[in-house]
């Protein structure tokens, strides 16, 4: 054994506490009062995202991506999105971690025990592959910019209402007041335009924001159905179920579509207000994803009749940088058909409200990359959109 200290006594309380040694991350929190503090990998085998992010209630720790559950052991005790019923996958638990010794005020770890997650198969924003592809690299209004992509630097320039880009790439263009560059000649094209009647909805962009995680990551969170209820519990997340039944996903060799009907709380329906419908309503759920990282989710209130259409694209700026591009398309809010600008504005800031919640758990994570490879991660049944991800990005994965 080879004992290193990693903290006093009093650091290590019934919070996760993240501890790095040699590089290894792990979390490490004490059960109860008095009790020896435990250790283990600092990674929720689902999606890898950090356990000492999470939080350690009753002698539980759940993870704050998806609210999966764990005994002080490292036994799973729950997956939220399965069902209070269903199985655990004996892969849930977590690995047994090193022993931690505690002594004189102080704890120590045995750092020959310590052993580093093995190695991933990592989609990042560098990889040689998405050359091979269609990007957005500025709102046109943004216009002349320089854009990074991919590790590289663009300038961006309108001549005589065309827009250039330097250096040349294989094909420049615009759409839905985007500017998209295709270094490569690119494996498939953009996705069609939102529906025909979405021309006359109401419009806005979202201030264009940025993540550390890559690109994969982001349309990864955008796709999964599974993490409303922990994320986004102060925006809307609160009145969304847990269990996530099962739903049908389209899948082609450029990504993948589905249409799934979901309950939701609708308290700004007029109709609640008059009493005509209850806060608890229907809606239909389009998800649409075209390699790499364009996106699209129509929202459509079965019931109240209002629809929103969320356009999301990732723009893979570097290794350690993603700029995110939404526009919101809007018809119906309010029991209107067209919306009033304040509405619009409103819809727009409930949008950043949502986003600035995945923003902040995506400035926890670590992972430099989405894991395409089956066994690196553990899916469950409401990942089915997040493996469709996985499977269309494998020919952008340039394999070494």
């Amino acid at each position: 054994m080879e004992w290193v200290r990693i903290g006093a006594s009093a650091d290590f309380t019934g919070r996760p506490h993240p501890v790095a040694v040699d590089g290894v991350a792990l979390v490490v929190l004490r059960p109860a009062p008095g009790a020896a503090p435990v250790a283990f990998a600092d990674r929720c085998p689902h999606r890898l995202v950090p356990l000492s992010a999470g939080s350690f209630e009753h002698g539980v720790l759940r993870c704050p991506y998806h609210g999966w559950e764990f005994d002080a052991s490292g036994r799973c005790l729950v997956v939220p999105s399965n069902g209070p019923e269903a199985k655990v996958p004996p892969r849930a638990d977590l690995p047994p971690g090193p022993p931690l010794r505690e002594a004189d005020g102080s704890v120590w770890v045995d750092r020959a025990a310590v052993t580093p997650p093995g190695p991933l198969d990592l989609l990042s924003n560098v990889d040689p592959g998405l050359l091979r592809a269609w990007h957005p690299v500025a709102l046109l209004e943004e216009l002349p910019t320089t854009a990074r992509l991919l590790g590289r630097e663009w300038s961006l320039s309108t001549v005589d209402g065309v827009v250039r880009a330097d250096p040349a790439p294989y094909a420049v263009g615009v759409r839905w007041g985007l500017v998209w560059l295709a270094p490569l000649e690119p494996r498939t094209g953009l996705f069609d335009d939102p529906d025909a009647e979405d021309a006359a909805y109401a419009g806005a962009w979202l201030p264009p924001s940025r993540t550390g995680v890559s690109a994969g990551v982001v349309a990864d969170n955008f796709l999964d159905v599974a993490h409303f209820p922990f994320v986004h519990a102060a925006t809307f997340g609160a009145g969304e179920e847990r269990v996530v039944g099962p739903y049908d996903v389209t899948e082609r060799p450029d990504g993948c579509r589905s249409v799934q009907v979901q309950w939701f709380d609708n308290p700004g329906d007029p109709g609640v207000a008059a009493g005509l419908r209850p806060v608890r309503q229907r809606r239909r759920a389009t998800y649409v994803h075209r390699a790499p990282f364009q996106l699209m989710l129509r929202l459509e209130e079965l019931d109240a009749g209002a629809v929103k259409t969320i356009l999301f694209f990732a723009q893979p700026e570097s290794a350690g940088s993603t700029r995110i591009y939404t526009k919101m398309l809007l018809h119906g809010i309010g029991g209107v058909a067209d919306p009033s600008p304040d509405v619009v504005a409103a819809e727009v800031a409930f949008e950043e409200a949502v986003l600035a919640e995945d923003l902040a758990l995506q400035a926890r994570m670590t992972v430099p990359g989405l894991p395409l490879r089956p066994r690196d991660e553990l899916h469950v049944r409401a990942d089915r959109l997040g493996v469709a991800l996985r499977r269309s990005l494998i020919p952008y994965r340039t394999l070494s």
